[in-house]
Parts: C-alpha cells; structure tokens; sequence
C-alpha cells in the first residue's frame, strides 16, 4: 500500500568535464532502485539526475578543446551523461542541465532573495582555489607536491596544484547558521547517513563556520549575480539549488510544494556541500532543508578511489557490453555495503554473475517452469493441502518482503538484497529436498507435486516482485514467462510491498516459455 508520501530523490548533477565511469553509475543506479521501489510501492516518486555545466573547469577544458563551454557541454551531454542511463537502465523522471533558463533563472531569484535578506555582502578574499573541486581550500586539506609538482601545494584530492586567488566577491553569511546547523545535526540523527558521515559534518561544523565566497569576477562562464553582472555565481552554490529549480521552485510552486524536501544521494567527497552549505542556504531562505543527505562510498581499483586523472576509471559498458545492465545493477547493489567503500573486481563481479544469477536465481526460474511444462502441460496447479516446508517457504517470502522494504526505508540497499536472496536461497533447497522429479513418477503424488509446483511457482512470482527495481529485464522476462503479466498485469503495477502476501499467481495461469535470464557469458559472447 502506498504510504501517502512523496518520495523525491536525487543525485549529485555530475560535471559534464568527463567522459562518465562506473563510479557515477554507482550512484545513478542506487538512486534509481529507490525510486523504482517507491514508484512501485504506490508513493508518489520522482528521480532527478543531470549535469552540472558552468564554473572555471569547464570553461578552461572547452577553451582547451577549440570549442564554446555551451558547446562542450552540449556535445557530452548528448554523447555521454544521457547515453549512461540507457546503458545502465535507469528510469529518472527528469534531468537538469544548470545551463537551462529553468534553473538559471531560478537561481537569481534564489540569490535576489538571499541579497534582499541582507545574507549576501561584498568583501575581499584570497585563498588556494581548487579549479578540479571548484573550491577554495582550507590549508587542512593541501599537501606537499611530488614529482612534476614538487615545491608547490596541491590539493588533497586531486593531486594537482591549487592557484593562490585574490578577488572582490560576494559573500553568503554562512557563519550565521554553525548553531542552527548543529542543532538540526541533533534533533535529526538520520538527517546525515550513514553515521560516520554525520559524526564528520558535526565536528567539521563544530570548529566553526567561515562565510562563504559565492561570486567570481576572473570569467564569465556562469549564472550572472543579478544585481551585478560582472559577476556570476560560484558554481556549486548554482549546482546546489539545481535540487529546488528542477521541481519549481521560484515558477510553478505547486510541484516543488508536492515533492520538495528530497533525499539526497551524493559521494562521501561532496558531503559537506551538500549537508552544510546548502542547508545553510535553505535556512537563509526560509525553506525546508532536505529530508536526508546520504554520502555513500567510493569504488576503489587497485586500492585507489576510481578517477580518469589516474586512469583508473573503467567506462560503465565495459561491464554492460558483456554481463549486461542488470548483472551491472545487482553486482554493484548487492556487492557493496551502501555508504561504505567497496573495491571492484572483475573476478568477484564474473563470479557472482555466475554462482547467484545464473546458477541461484536463473537456473531456479528455468527448472520451476520446466516441470510446470513437463508435469502438468504448462498450467500452474493448485495447491492442495500445506505441509510445515510449504508453510516454511510461505514464512521466508513474507519475512524477507518485509524486511526488504525496511531496509530500503534506510537506503540499506544491500540489505534489502540479501533479504531477498534468501528466498532464491531458501526454494532451491526446497526443491532438491521436494524432489519433484521424483513425485512425478507415482500417479499417487500427484496433489503433492502440485502442491510442491505451486509453491514454487508463488514463490517466484514474489521474487519477480521483489527484484524489480534492481533486475527490471530478467524480471520483466520472469513475469512473462509465469504467466502473470496475462493474470496480474505489467509487473511494474504490482504493489511492491505486498509482495509477501501469499497466494497471488491464480492456479490455471498458463506459463510460457523461458529465456536463460542470465546466460553462460562464453555463449554471450558468441
């Protein structure tokens, strides 16, 4: 049953700068087994995702390559950040790029109102920007130089030199807000996830708030400051408000009213953007601060976070041109703790697309209809009387619906997974204990094996349920094959959190033939 509540979530809106790897696929596809889950359960869901197009960076790299930034963004919009969801099968409801009228219009009557509060003042700074992060750095977060940089300090994150800057810029009262933020770090526990990420915003928020530098005079790529056009707004307080002008904030009121605040799915490395600044400035304009920032982890390769600087990105069809976009989905969803660092490697990836989807929930789909087929012509039986096992199996599907959903109420997505699994666990032991094979051949077992048949059959239709918003084509495929789409309807209809009430695929549904879910990859290769 739905809830009644929105559900609106979000990821960061990544730099169209790059080519995107697997590491923004991550995020991408957690975001969007929420939303799918939600949009199933019946609440009202939305999923934004988008890119983020202005600020020196990107200026710099399309001068670089001979092009206009409008039409450097352009080109890898269309060629790489829309591309990525079709490769990974995500179905968001929108996607902002910072450079539509939409969003810049809407951020100069956030900032007007931040200015007319009397929030935003003129003053002089000088510090060591960041051009990689698009941020002025604390001497806390430089290092010494090695190598070709050697004498100079560079920054923490991306191991290249910071520019010592001097500018006349506009600034947010961001210090006006430590103790408001620490109070609602208090009163909200769950308001920054996981816990160690919140244990870090307090005690970064705790040594004390300096106000904030929001404009940049040096160059002109940029949403123009609206009171004063030699100036545009530094790009992460523009980015950051892409989260309220997508659903209208500032022009149709009605649809931000229905969605906003949203959960925010972003990178551990731009946690404090997103649980600092920003609700600072939400604060600032009398609006709701988000529902809930969560900083998950990153993807290490060879023991490193995943980077192109380093050439350890790895592009996300590297892996869906081979195991394809669902194997992608589960091996990420289910392989890494959510909100933890998670190492990827091709062997455990190649292993667990063969031990848990082929052979575990694979093979179990094609021998349970295969027996439908040879024992009873193809029709589901009834069920007769349940034995303690049938009842078992009944307990295990209940109990891991629910705490599945559980799980995804605290984005514990790989929990949510595993609570799954156990049913794919739990009806192959049942069936090579059941043997079916064997009840088939005395006429004597005939209510037993339909009992046996039927259960197992029930079984994966809740599976189907269950694993949708992570696996959408093998299951998709599944719900075919079971016969349900002709007696239930389109899987994606099917409310999700009554996926453990028993006894919904009627006796008599006529099953089809089944594709291998999850082939051997050799004959996927061939």
């Amino acid at each position: 049953m739905s809830s009644g509540d929105s559900f609106y979530i979000t990821t960061p809106i990544f730099y169209v700068n790059d080519a995107p790897h697997i590491g923004h696929a991550y995020t991408e596809v957690a975001a969007d087994v929420l939303a799918r889950w939600h949009r199933q359960a019946g609440d009202d869901t939305w999923m934004l995702t988008g890119t983020d197009e202005h600020g020196e960076k990107i200026l710099r790299t399309a001068t670089a390559n001979g092009v206009s930034p409008k039409q450097w963004a352009d080109t890898l919009v269309e060629t790489s950040w829309r591309p990525l969801l079709e490769t990974i099968n995500v179905a968001n409801d929108d996607f902002i790029r910072t450079t539509e009228p939409r969003h810049e219009e809407a951020v100069q009557t956030f900032l007007q109102k931040l200015y007319d509060d009397g929030f935003i003042y003129a003053g002089e700074y000088e510090g060591y920007y960041c051009v990689g992060c698009e941020e002025y750095k604390q001497p806390s977060e430089l290092v010494d130089g090695t190598g070709a940089y050697e004498g100079q300090l560079v920054c923490a994150i991306h191991s290249k030199p910071v520019e010592l800057l001097q500018e006349r810029n506009y600034f947010f009262r961001m210090s006006d807000f430590a103790e408001r933020l620490l109070a609602l770090y208090e009163e909200r526990p769950d308001f920054v996830q996981p816990e160690s990420a919140r244990n870090e915003v307090m005690q970064f928020v705790r040594q004390g708030l300096s106000d904030l530098s929001i404009s940049r005079s040096s160059f002109d790529w940029g949403v123009k400051v609206p009171w004063d056009d030699t100036h545009v707004v530094y790009v992460w307080f523009d980015a950051l408000l892409n989260y309220i002008t997508a659903i209208g904030y500032g022009q149709g009121e009605a649809k931000f009213e229905r969605l906003w605040p949203a959960v925010h799915i972003v990178g551990k490395d731009i946690l404090r953007f997103h649980a600092v600044i920003w609700p600072a400035m939400l604060m600032a304009a009398g609006l709701e601060v988000p529902q809930r920032v969560f900083g998950h982890g990153w993807l290490l390769v060879g023991g490193e976070k995943m980077s192109k600087s380093k050439l350890t990105g790895i592009a996300p069809t590297e892996i869906t041109d081979t195991f394809g976009s669902d194997a992608f989905r589960y091996y990420f969803m289910r392989a890494i703790a959510f909100g933890q660092d998670g190492s990827f490697s091709w062997e455990d990836l190649s292993a667990r697309y063969q031990s848990e989807l082929a052979n575990g929930f694979g093979n179990l789909a094609s021998r349970v209809l295969a027996m439908v087929s040879r024992y009873f012509d193809g029709v589901v039986p009834a069920a007769s009387d349940y034995s303690d096992d049938d009842r078992a199996i009944q307990k295990v599907v209940a109990d891991a619906a629910a705490a599945a959903d559980a799980a995804i109420g605290t984005l514990a997505v790989h929990d949510a997974l595993a609570h799954i699994w156990t049913i794919v666990d739990e009806l192959n032991g049942y069936i090579t204990d059941q043997e079916p094979w064997a009840l088939a051949k005395d006429p004597a077992n005939r209510d037993r094996l339909a009992t046996v048949l039927y259960t197992a059959t029930e079984g994966l239709r809740a599976l189907a349920v269950l694993l949708a918003p992570v696996i959408p084509i093998a299951t998709d495929k599944l719900w075919t094959a079971l016969g349900a789409a002709d007696a239930l309807g389109d899987l994606a209809s099917q409310p999700i959190r009554d996926a453990g009430r028993w006894g919904q695929l009627p006796a008599e549904t006529r099953v089809h033939p089944l594709e291998a879910l999850f082939p051997r990859i050799e004959a996927a290769n061939a």
